[in-house]
C-alpha cells in the first residue's frame, strides 16, 4: 500500500487557553441572559397566556419575515460568476486535499476513484486521508485498495472530542499545499473544480482566504421525499444563497465540505473548532472576523442524499446543534462588535436556528387554532395579514428553492416546493434534539452513515 501510517501521540486539535471555542457552550453573562428569558417568558406565560402567546406569534413572524425576504432578495440577485484566466501547470500551486474518514468503509474505494480524477498535475497534490485509530474496518478497506501516489494515509492517535474537526486539524499539521480543501467520504468533486480555486486565488487579493464550491445533490433513483427536500434545500443554499451573500460582501456558513482554503490564513486563525460539530460554519466567521473574506467557485461538488429518517434526522440535529454552537461563540466574540459580520450571522445562522425551532410549534398551533375556527359553523376567519406573510414566506423559498435547481441544471418539481412546508415543520422535530444535545451532550457527533453509489442516478 503506498501510503503512511502515522501513530503519532502528540495532542491534536487542542484548543488553546487563550481561544474562544465551542468547548465553553455558554459564558456567564449568556447563561444569565438565556436563564432571565426563560423565567420572563415562563411568568409571562402564566399570567397572561393570551398576551404571550401573541408575543410569540409576532416573534414568529418577524424572524419568518426576515427569512423570506433574504431569500427572495438572493434569488432577485444576478449571479455574475467571477472568472480567473486559468493558471498553466508550471504556475499552479501545491494542494492539499483532507478527506476525514469514520466508518466509511463501504465508500472509501469511491472517494479514491474520485480524488484520483481530479485534473490536476500529481507532482502537486497530497491527498492525507485521516482514519480513527479504532476503525480497523476502514483501515482495512483503505489496505485492500492500490492507493495513488499522492494518497497518504494518516491514523489520528486516540483522544476526544472524536470529531472531524479534530481529523482535520491533525492532516493540517501535515500539509505540504499552499492551498487545502476538505472532502467528505461520499464527495465526487468536478475534474476541474482545483483549477479553478487555485485561479481564482492567484487573481484575487490578498483578504480572499476561502473558496467554497457549491453541493450539489444527486437526483435520487426513487423520488422519495426526504431526498428530493434536501436536493431541493441544497439547490437554494449554495447555487442562490451563497452567491449571493458573497456579492454582497457578506461572510457566510462555509459547507462541510468543498471549501478551498489558503493554508496560511487558515493556520493564522487556529484551524477549526475541535469541539464545535458545524466547524465549517465556525471557521468561515473566524476567516472573517480576522478581517479576510469568503467567496464561491463555480464547479460542483456531487453529493448523495440521505434516503431514510434514521440518516436524516441525527444529521440535521448535528448542524442545528452545531449552529448553536457557533452563534454562542461568535455572539460572544469578535464578530458581534463587527456590524457587517453581525448582521450576515443574523441573517444566516440566527434566522436558521430560530426558525427551525419555531416553525413546527407556530406551524401546529395555527393548524389548531384554524381548525377550531372552523368546525363550529364551517368557515374561517384566518387573518390576512397572517396569510399573506405565509405565502410570502413560502413563496420566497420556493423562487430560491425553484432558481436555484435551475442553476444546477436540473429543473424543479411543484409537488416538491409545495412539500417545503411540511419538510420545515421536521426540521422543528430536529432542533428539538439539537437543544436537549446543545445541554446535555454539546460535542457528541451524531455520525452519517454514507452507501456507495451502486445503484444510484448520477448527475
Amino acid at each position: 500500500m503506498s501510503a503512511t501510517e502515522s501513530m503519532s501521540d502528540e495532542a491534536i486539535g487542542t484548543v488553546a487557553v487563550d481561544r474562544d471555542g465551542a468547548h465553553r457552550t455558554l459564558s456567564r453573562t449568556q447563561a444569565f441572559v438565556v436563564t432571565l428569558a426563560g423565567l420572563l417568558a415562563a411568568i409571562g406565560v402564566a399570567l397572561d397566556p393570551a398576551l404571550a402567546g401573541v408575543a410569540i406569534h409576532h416573534g414568529f413572524f418577524a424572524i419568518f419575515l426576515v427569512g423570506g425576504l433574504t431569500r427572495l432578495a438572493a434569488a432577485c440577485t444576478p449571479l455574475r460568476p467571477e472568472r480567473a484566466p486559468p493558471l498553466a501547470d508550471a504556475d499552479l500551486p501545491a494542494y492539499t486535499l483532507i478527506a476525514p474518514l469514520y466508518r466509511e468503509a463501504e465508500v472509501v474505494a469511491e472517494l479514491v476513484e474520485h480524488l484520483s480524477a481530479l485534473d490536476y498535475p500529481s507532482d502537486r497534490l497530497q491527498a492525507l486521508i485521516v482514519l480513527e485509530a479504532d476503525d480497523e474496518v476502514t483501515r482495512a478497506a483503505v489496505r485492500a485498495i492500490a492507493l495513488p501516489a499522492f494518497v497518504q494515509v494518516l491514523i489520528a492517535p486516540p483522544g476526544a472530542p472524536k470529531t472531524k474537526p479534530r481529523a482535520c486539524n491533525y492532516a493540517l499539521e501535515r500539509a505540504r499545499g499552499e492551498l487545502v480543501v476538505i472532502y467528505d467520504a461520499e464527495d465526487m468533486p468536478d475534474a476541474g473544480q482545483l483549477r479553478e480555486a487555485a485561479a481564482r486565488f492567484a487573481a484575487s487579493d490578498a483578504r480572499l482566504a476561502c473558496l467554497q464550491a457549491p453541493l450539489r445533490i444527486e437526483a435520487p433513483a426513487f423520488p422519495l421525499f426526504l431526498p428530493s427536500q434536501f436536493r431541493l434545500e441544497y439547490a437554494a443554499h449554495f447555487e442562490v444563497l451563497l452567491p449571493a451573500l458573497a456579492r454582497w460582501g457578506l461572510v457566510f456558513p462555509l459547507g462541510g465540505t468543498s471549501n478551498h482554503f489558503k493554508t496560511a490564513a487558515l493556520r493564522e486563525i487556529g484551524a477549526w473548532d475541535p469541539y464545535n460539530v458545524t466547524e465549517d460554519a465556525d471557521v468561515g466567521f473566524r476567516l472573517a472576523a480576522a478581517g479576510y473574506r469568503l467567496g464561491v467557485i463555480q464547479r460542483p461538488t456531487w453529493e448523495t442524499a440521505p434516503t431514510t429518517w434514521g440518516q436524516w434526522f441525527p444529521q440535521r440535529a448535528r448542524w442545528i446543534k452545531g449552529h448553536m454552537q457557533t452563534l454562542a461563540v461568535h455572539g460572544r466574540g469578535l464578530v458581534a462588535r463587527q456590524p457587517r459580520n453581525a448582521l450576515s450571522m443574523v441573517l444566516t445562522l440566527a434566522q436558521s436556528v430560530a426558525s427551525s425551532h419555531l416553525h413546527g410549534p407556530v406551524m401546529g398551533a395555527a393548524i389548531i387554532m384554524a381548525m377550531a375556527d372552523y368546525l363550529p359553523d364551517g368557515t374561517f376567519s384566518f387573518p390576512v395579514w397572517d396569510l399573506m406573510l405565509y405565502v410570502l414566506g413560502w413563496g420566497s423559498a420556493a423562487i430560491a428553492g425553484a432558481r436555484g435547481m435551475l442553476r444546477a441544471g436540473a429543473q424543479p418539481k411543484s409537488l416538491h416546493l409545495f412539500g417545503m412546508a411540511g419538510y420545515w415543520i421536521l426540521q422543528s422535530v430536529a432542533a428539538g434534539k439539537a437543544l436537549h444535545q446543545f445541554v446535555t451532550a454539546p460535542h457528541h457527533w451524531d455520525k452519517t452513515l454514507h452507501a456507495p453509489r451502486s445503484g444510484r442516478m448520477r448527475p
